[in-house]
Formats: C-alpha cells, structure tokens, sequence
C-alpha cells in the first residue's frame, strides 16, 4: 500500500501516523538517513493536524457566532469578554 500524502489525511490518520513515527524515532533503531525521512514527514503531519484543528475551531466559532451573538468574543477557557464590559 503507498503512503498516503499528509494532505490527503484525516486528523485522525495524521495523529496516528505521527504517534508511529515518534515511537520508532524514540527507539533508535533507525539510521541517520531513515530519521531524517521519518522527522521531515513527522513535521509535514503534525502541520496537517494542526491545519485541521484549526480549522474545526474555526468551524465552532462560527458555529457558536451564528447560532448566539451573545457569545461573540466570549472566551471559555479562561471565562473572560472580549467586549470590554464589566460586570
């Protein structure tokens, strides 16, 4: 089976393939040349997560904006506005 581009992953597939390579790079037994491989396409995959993840907080944000104008600006990690009211 050919290796799929990091672009043609789902996030789930990215991460699971990132997890393979972070373990065989942890165990040492690569050479020089194959942990370079391994390391260059570990970067190309963890970009293609992070693309992703990106891309479903903005999903949700828009999601949330729609749905409530209310919760625009709202920050729920940390509990704070970003309308510059105050209680």
């Amino acid at each position: 089976m050919a290796v799929k581009k990091p672009e043609d992953l789902s996030y789930e597939e990215a991460r699971d393939a990132l997890v393979e390579i972070v373990a065989t790079l942890e165990a040492g037994s690569a050479t020089l040349e194959e942990s370079l491989e391994l390391w260059e396409r570990g970067e190309a995959l963890a970009a293609r997560c992070q693309d992703l993840l990106h891309g479903a907080r903005e999903r949700i944000e828009n999601t949330r904006n729609a749905q409530s104008p209310t919760h625009k600006g709202q920050d729920y990690a940390s509990g704070n506005t970003s309308s510059g009211d105050t209680p």
